[in-house]
């Protein structure tokens, strides 16, 4: 089954595929998807001075799994991978209505359940967590070092606290 409806909110569009899983605990998908794109928007400053554009897909673990194993050669479910679009060719020119396309994302359906439950949260704050994660990567963060995931969950954090989610790390170390 795939459903697609566009969403678009300030600077930041995002596709919304639900491909496949049990979504119905998160509550509209869609809506989380357009609430994070806006609170992202009103958050930051537009990238690159244009607007720009991402998918977001709701899927299975086991599709997110085989994913996982094709490009991170780990062979297991994960809750959220992101795959950061590669850059325009040199000299390309986008028109000027054009959406810049910078990469997508893809949540799985149990193991946010799963970890939802685990740590006690509504799932539908759990999966708004997961999508702002998600985009930040696409957008360029990471949290690869101390300094950079520092970075990366202030923003986060801040951006939740907008949409009135709690901290999701408060009293952990940065990831």
């Amino acid at each position: 089954m795939s459903d697609t409806a566009p969403t678009s909110a300030a600077w930041l569009s995002a596709d919304v595929l639900i491909e496949g899983g049990d979504w119905s605990g998160a509550g509209d998908v869609a809506a989380i998807v357009e609430r994070v794109a806006g609170a992202l928007s009103q958050h930051m400053r537009r990238p690159g001075g244009r607007d720009i554009a991402a998918a977001v897909m709701f899927d299975t673990d086991q599709a997110v799994r085989a994913l996982n194993q094709q490009y991170r050669a780990q062979d297991k479910p994960t809750n959220v991978l992101s795959f950061t679009a590669p850059p325009p060719p040199k000299g390309a020119v986008l028109a000027p209505d054009e959406l810049l396309h910078m990469g997508d994302v893809i949540l799985a359906a149990e193991t946010v359940a799963r970890e939802a439950q685990d740590l006690g949260i509504a799932a539908a704050d759990h999966t708004t967590h997961l999508v702002l994660h998600g985009l930040l990567h696409v957008l360029g963060y990471d949290h690869d070092t101390d300094q950079a995931a520092t970075a990366m969950e202030a923003i986060e954090t801040a951006v939740l606290a907008r949409l009135g989610i709690a901290d999701p790390y408060a009293g952990s170390e940065p990831q």
